[in-house]
């Protein structure tokens, strides 16, 4: 859809349809940029890449003839299947800001992109990323071309204010004007042990571009909770690792290879199973927070997104068996067998090998991977109450 984009907004929007032919002759000089494709589509020759992506026209166009085969691909060689249930947004015609649960850096917000362009709807998403994480030129210019709008996380004070009302103005802008569908984590980051929870920052940033009171603004953006399950979480390690350096040196931060080391594995890595679960759009039940005070409502519907993700997570064996080691119990072997658990001991045991530490603290780890996996069994039981 052709609309004046107001140039508030030129450095954090993904490129317009007018700006790709120049951003792909940059982009397609870059070596690193040709040895990255060629990891992902080696049967190619690369001239006949660059020939399709050049005849891309819009970005959607390029999800569709470039970064959907590439998606799809994950799926066959990276998945037991990914499989998406929307049923409680069944319009494809409508325009939604998804928010969701946060597993893998790259893959959560791609793998609903493919799935809402298999299931038939209009558009993908436009995907909000963290600066932190364009620590390449290219990349930059490849998430841009992908449809992704950038949040400036490495601001303070007033100009982090400022930054974060232009970013909620810009996506209140690309729903009601663009008529594009948006996909925003739930809080800052990936929520590296599995307890996901919704950050009252996050829908306070969402409030601040719209019109009205908070309530008001908030529906504007027809905000959908949205549940991403993973069997298996290739990160779960390096996650694990993290823990242990933090928990070591509280100043410990991770540096920019370590990002690129948790993309690369999260593409990469094997997940087992993958389940997408939308929950119904909030504007159907947030008019009921309406008379709370002012301080209180945030709060309450952070919590109601919360509940509705718990309650739509795809529990697996692993995730029961987690539950019960953790706790020393036998609670859940109804949903799992013996040879499950044996697979799944096997596989604990695996992941823990792959850490290299020099202080490696195994019981430490092995109770983080536990921890990652049953926390969705711990919520959704809690959820159920």
């Amino acid at each position: 859809m052709n609309v004046n984009i107001p140039a508030e907004f030129d450095d954090i929007r993904p490129y317009t349809s007018e700006e790709l032919p120049i951003v792909f002759d940059r982009l397609l000089a870059d070596p690193t940029v040709k040895g990255f494709i060629k990891s992902f589509v080696r049967h190619i020759p690369y001239f006949l890449i660059k020939m399709r992506i050049k005849s891309c026209k819009t970005n959607l166009e390029f999800q569709k003839k470039i970064i959907y085969p590439i998606v799809e691909k994950s799926w066959n060689n990276c998945t037991t299947g990914c499989t998406f249930d929307y049923s409680a947004t069944p319009d494809k015609t409508k325009r939604y800001s998804f928010i969701s649960n946060h597993r893998d850096i790259v893959l959560d917000s791609a793998y609903l992109s493919g799935l809402l362009n298999k299931h038939g709807f209009e558009t993908t998403v436009e995907i909000a990323i963290g600066d932190n994480l364009l620590i390449k030129p290219w990349i930059k210019d490849l998430v841009r071309i992908n449809k992704s709008f950038i949040v400036q996380r490495s601001l303070t004070g007033r100009e982090l204010l400022m930054a974060s009302k232009r970013m909620s103005e810009y996506m209140h802008f690309a729903v009601t004007q663009k008529r594009e569908n948006l996909w925003i984590a739930q809080r800052e980051g990936r929520a590296k042990d599995s307890n996901d929870r919704t950050q009252d920052a996050v829908l306070k940033m969402l409030a601040m571009g719209g019109k009205g009171t908070p309530i008001e603004s908030l529906k504007e953006l027809n905000i959908v909770p949205l549940a991403i399950s993973y069997e298996y979480d290739p990160c779960d390690y390096l996650k694990a690792k993290e823990f242990q350096q933090k928990r070591d040196n509280p100043e410990f931060k991770k540096s920019k290879e370590d990002d690129l080391l948790n993309m690369a594995t999260g593409i990469k890595g094997f997940k087992g199973e993958v389940h997408y679960c939308t929950a119904p759009c909030i504007n159907e039940w947030i008019d009921e927070l309406a008379d709370l005070p002012k301080t209180e409502v945030f709060t309450a519907i952070a919590q109601r997104i919360d509940k509705e993700i718990h309650l739509r997570y795809r529990l697996y064996a692993c995730n029961y068996i987690a539950a019960d080691m953790l706790n020393n119990t036998a609670e859940h072997t109804s949903n799992y067998t013996q040879a499950d658990k044996e697979k799944f001991e096997y596989y604990l045991n695996e992941r823990i090998g792959l850490i290299d530490l020099p202080n490696k603290d195994e019981a430490f780890l092995r109770k983080s991977i536990l921890t990652m996996y049953a926390n969705p069994v711990f919520n959704q039981l809690a959820a159920q109450v």
